[in-house]
């Protein structure tokens, strides 16, 4: 995918400055077809973004041509009025002042941002945050010496008003922000698209590996397909990929779920997407969403308070099974094998959950795990309990936690009420990619959970159905991409 930088005229910057091709934002709009079939990233540098100016209609035809393109137009309206961009200046408040710290406890009068970069490694956090909130090639804060309300306005600094120490650290920049990473300069198929895949490589457990997404993106190079891992850092450099599969352990409260929220925002396919986040992470909205929609489930009862505990202590006997509303990889479920046991778990996790869950112990040697991708059933496993402990994961053990093992079933030799199950208690949640976590008994099959960013390694999940499994994952993101003609 190019690189393209409008300009209002061609001597705004000299094209020895960048590799990528200059024009001005007048060749831009009387050109219709210029870029025809091409999917270039645009890069806006017109001296005005005012209203109904030509930088202002060029970023709105860019994104009817389906080019990418920043500033976008949402970004121009935002930023022409204070009362337009003031719900971000807490946070941006909050990070200037531990800039402020770092630099000794005073600020300038201005400070320029260019593509997330500050002036200097004390104003990473703050730059990040700015380019976050507002996409821009260049901003310019204009500081008060109030240190409660420091921010007096947040505008755009054209080209021409730069000197020439400005531009030349706008010049590089330019060149970092559009600098490429993982690139294989080999690749057999000219890349199409290029996919972000946020990880955090110091991740315990992470839902993949990074051998895993490499040997994925082997895979996705051949159908045209560039991989890019990317950081929780990058947040501001994501509208520069086509789309978002996120590799970290997703959280409401943590920065996955703004990654994932940015993406939908920018019209990108993302796996997980911020719905499915919201339903799949709240085991107290799983439960009635599967019983609402009669997908089998072990028998529960809501806990609000210490008055529900005789409750669920009489409906479901002992010993049963605690669960806070948001764990995730076995943590925060808990078994209580007697009253006491029941009391003392649950007075201490309302103290920072007003509801849990307890649900009838149904022990199994393994848990089902049918991986759904856009409602049809990816791959099905086995996943074993940890040694001499009822969950797949057991927290409570020293060290590292401790894992069961895997079993690899092909989908054709799983159970078909397990597998329908699997999908019907999938399609609740949406069209992305789901591991149902099952239990198969002599009394029927129920759902335990429903989870939005299900494990994927290779030599493990895909063992069943081989590299389908890869290649249906690349084909979901791809088929959304040609849907709305990105």
């Amino acid at each position: 995918m190019s690189w393209v930088i409008l300009t209002g005229r061609q001597s705004d910057l000299d094209q020895v400055a960048t590799p990528h091709k200059i024009i001005t934002n007048r060749d831009y709009l009387s050109h219709p077809t210029l870029f025809r079939n091409q999917r270039p990233k645009i890069i806006n540098l017109s001296n005005s973004y005012a209203y109904q100016s030509r930088g202002y209609y060029a970023s709105l035809l860019a994104s009817s041509r389906g080019h990418r393109v920043i500033p976008t137009v949402e970004t121009m309206i935002d930023l022409s009025e204070r009362k337009l961009y003031e719900a971000a200046l807490p946070e941006l408040e909050q990070a200037l002042n531990k800039c402020r710290k770092e630099l000794g406890g005073t600020l300038p009068r201005t400070v320029t941002v260019f593509f997330g970069i500050g002036p200097s490694k004390a104003w990473d956090r703050f730059a990040r945050l700015l380019f976050d909130w507002f996409r821009a090639p260049a901003l310019e804060v204009i500081i008060n010496d109030d240190q409660q309300n420091s921010i007096k306005k947040i505008g755009f600094l054209p080209l021409g008003r730069m000197d020439a120490d400005q531009k030349a650290r706008f010049i590089t920049c330019l060149g970092r922000y559009t600098a490429r990473e993982w690139r294989d300069s080999k690749a057999r198929t000219p890349a199409r698209y290029t996919f972000a895949t946020l990880i955090d490589p110091q991740e315990e457990l992470p839902p993949s590996s990074v051998a895993s997404l490499k040997y994925w993106s082997r895979i996705a190079e051949k159908m045209g397909v560039e991989v890019e891992p990317i950081s929780r850092k990058d947040l501001a450099r994501l509208a520069n990929y086509d789309a978002l599969f996120i590799r970290e352990t997703t959280s409401i409260s943590n920065h996955t779920y703004r990654f994932a929220r940015r993406a939908q925002q920018e019209g990108m396919p993302v796996i997980d997407d911020p719905l499915s986040m919201i339903r799949c992470t709240n085991k107290v909205y799983l439960n009635e969403l599967m019983t609402a929609t009669k997908v089998p489930v072990p028998p529960t009862v809501m806990i609000a308070g210490p008055g529900d505990l005789q409750a669920a202590a009489q409906t479901l006997g002992f010993p049963l099974v605690l669960k806070i509303p948001d764990g995730s990889f076995s943590r925060g479920v808990k078994k209580a094998s007697n009253l006491a046991e029941l009391t003392e778990l649950a007075t201490r996790w309302l103290e920072k959950s007003d509801l849990l869950i307890a649900q009838k112990f149904v022990p199994t040697d393994f848990d089902w795990r049918i991986g759904v991708l856009g409602g049809r059933p990816l791959f099905a496993v086995h996943y074993l309990m940890a040694k001499k402990h009822w969950q797949i994961v057991n927290h409570d053990r020293r060290g590292r936690p401790d894992q069961g093992g895997i079993r690899t079933v092909s989908l054709r030799d799983a159970p078909a009420i397990v597998v329908d199950t699997a999908v019907k208690a999938a399609s609740c949640i949406g069209d992305g990619l789901y591991g149902v976590d099952l239990k198969e008994t002599d009394d029927g099959v129920y759902v335990i959970e429903v989870n939005d960013n299900p494990n994927l390694d290779h030599g493990c999940e895909d063992t069943g159905e081989k590299d389908e499994v890869w290649i249906r994952l690349t084909q979901w993101f791809i088929d959304r991409l040609e849907r709305v003609g990105r």
